[in-house]
C-alpha cells in the first residue's frame, strides 16, 4: 500500500509538471502567433502606405511634368505672340594660376573654395537671364597635380563655385584645352556635367560634337557654338579629331546651318582668337567676324587676348537681302586671373538687352557693362583675391564708407574707367 501511495504521489507530480510545461509551451506558442500576426499586419500596412506614397509621388511627378510642359508651351506661345525681351550676360577668360588656388585652399578642411572672389559682383550675374563665360583651364584631376602656366589644371571646386555664381554656358575650346591630353579634356567635360554647366567647344565623342547646344530663355531658342585658333602646338589625337572645334569655315558653316535647321531663334558664337595682350583686333578677327555675321550669327563673343578689345553693334545684310542686328566684342579680357601685364586685371561684365519680335527678328536694344578689377590684397593672410565692382568701389571710397583699398588703388581705378571706355570704343 505504502509503495502504491508513493507511486501515485510521484505520478501526480509528473502529471502536474507535464501540465505546467504544457501550459508554458501553449503560452509561448500563443505569444509567437501574436507576434507573427503583428509582423504580418505591420508589413501589410507598410506595403499599403508605400503603395499609396509611390502612387502619390508618381501622380505628383506626372503633374509636375505636365505643368512643366504646359509652362514651356506657354512660354513658347507667349514668345510667338508678343515681343520677348531678356538679358544675356557675358564674361571673359576664367583663368586659375597657382596663386589663385593656393589662396582658395583651406588648410583646416583640406578643401578649395573660390566663392569669396565673386562676392562683390555676383549680383550682376545671378540676376541675368543667361550668362556665358570662357574656360581657360582644365579640370584634369588632383592626381595630375594642380598647375598653372604653361599647363593649367585647377581644383574641381572652381566649377561648382561658377555654377553657384550663375554661369549657364561655358566655352571650352581654347589653346589650353589639351594641356593634359584627351583624358584631361574628357575629365573637364565630366566635371562641368557634374556641376550642371552647359558647355560647348570640346567633346568626348563625334555624336556630341555634331549636337548643337541650345538654351531656352523665356521661350527664345538660343544656339551656342565655339571655336579656337589652336592648342599651343599640342597634337590633337588622330583618332579623336572631333574633341575640339578649331576655326574652320566649312565646319562653322555646317554648324550654323545645323542650328538654323533646328529653328534656332538666334546664334551666339564664342571664338578663341586674336593676339595676346593686344587691345586692338587683328585682320584675321575682322575677316572671320564678317564671315560669321554674313552666315547668320547674331552675337560674337571673343576670348583669348587676356585684355579687352572693342565692341560694336552692326546692321548685317544677309545673302537673301534681309538685315539683322549683329553685336561683337572682339575680346572680353580676363574675368579672373593673376596676370600682371597691362590691362590683364581689368575687364567688364557685359550685359546685352535682346528682344525677339513677333516677326521672329532679333534685335540688340541696349548694351551695358560693369567695369571690374581683379584685386589682390597683399596685406591679407588669406582670401587675397577679389573681383571689384570698380564704380561701386570708387563710390564707397569717396563716401568714406570703405577706404580699405587705399588712395593709390583708388586713383588707379579711376584711371582704369577711362582706359576701359577708350578700348571698348564707348
Amino acid at each position: 500500500m505504502g509503495r502504491n501511495r508513493r507511486n501515485n504521489r510521484k505520478n501526480k507530480h509528473i502529471n502536474d509538471d507535464t501540465k505546467k510545461i504544457t501550459n508554458v509551451l501553449l503560452k509561448v506558442i500563443f505569444i509567437l502567433v501574436i507576434l507573427f500576426l503583428i509582423i504580418v499586419i505591420f508589413n501589410i500596412a507598410k506595403n499599403w502606405i508605400n503603395y499609396h506614397t509611390i502612387t502619390e509621388q508618381y501622380l505628383e511627378n506626372l503633374n509636375t511634368v505636365e505643368n512643366s510642359n504646359e509652362a514651356e508651351n506657354l512660354d513658347n506661345q507667349e514668345a510667338s505672340n508678343t515681343d520677348t525681351t531678356f538679358n544675356l550676360t557675358a564674361i571673359g577668360d576664367i583663368m586659375c594660376h597657382n596663386t589663385q588656388y593656393m589662396d582658395a585652399y583651406n588648410s583646416s578642411t583640406g578643401e578649395y573654395d573660390f566663392s569669396y572672389v565673386f562676392d562683390d559682383i555676383s549680383y550682376y550675374i545671378k540676376n541675368s537671364s543667361i550668362t556665358v563665360a570662357n574656360l581657360e583651364t582644365t579640370f584634369a584631376g588632383e592626381d595630375k597635380g594642380y598647375s598653372n602656366y604653361p599647363r593649367f589644371n585647377t581644383p574641381d571646386a572652381l566649377a561648382y563655385n561658377l555654377k553657384k555664381l550663375g554661369i549657364d554656358v561655358i566655352s571650352t575650346a581654347g589653346n589650353h584645352s589639351l594641356d593634359y591630353g584627351f583624358d584631361g579634356l574628357s575629365r573637364t567635360i565630366d566635371v562641368l556635367n557634374s556641376a550642371d554647366i552647359s558647355h560647348v567647344g570640346t567633346y568626348k565623342t563625334q555624336e556630341e560634337r555634331d549636337t548643337i547646344v541650345f538654351k531656352y530663355v523665356k521661350g527664345v531658342k538660343i544656339a551656342f557654338i565655339n571655336y579656337a585658333y589652336g592648342t599651343n602646338g599640342i597634337t590633337i589625337p588622330s583618332d579623336k579629331p572631333f574633341c575640339i572645334n578649331l576655326i574652320d569655315k566649312e565646319l562653322i558653316k555646317k554648324d550654323i546651318d545645323n542650328a538654323k535647321s533646328q529653328n534656332a531663334d538666334m546664334i551666339v558664337a564664342s571664338v578663341h582668337w586674336g593676339t595676346e595682350y593686344s587691345t586692338v583686333p587683328n585682320d584675321t578677327q575682322n575677316e572671320l567676324a564678317d564671315f560669321l555675321f554674313q552666315n547668320g550669327v547674331n552675337i560674337i563673343l571673343g576670348t583669348h587676348p587676356h585684355v579687352l578689345q572693342k565692341m560694336e553693334k552692326r546692321t548685317v545684310t544677309l545673302e537673301d537681302g534681309s538685315t539683322q542686328d549683329g553685336f561683337i566684342i572682339y575680346s572680353l579680357g580676363n574675368f579672373i586671373s593673376d596676370q600682371n601685364a597691362d590691362n590683364t586685371r581689368t575687364s567688364i561684365i557685359l550685359d546685352l538687352q535682346i528682344t525677339k519680335h513677333t516677326d521672329n527678328s532679333v534685335t540688340v536694344d541696349n548694351i551695358n557693362y560693369i567695369p571690374i578689377y581683379m584685386y589682390k590684397d597683399t596685406s591679407a593672410s588669406s582670401q587675397k583675391m577679389k573681383l571689384l565692382d570698380i564704380n561701386k568701389t570708387i563710390s564707397l571710397y569717396e563716401a568714406g564708407t570703405d577706404t580699405s583699398i587705399g588712395k593709390n588703388m583708388y586713383t588707379f581705378l579711376k584711371g582704369e574707367l577711362d582706359t576701359i571706355s577708350k578700348i571698348l570704343n564707348t
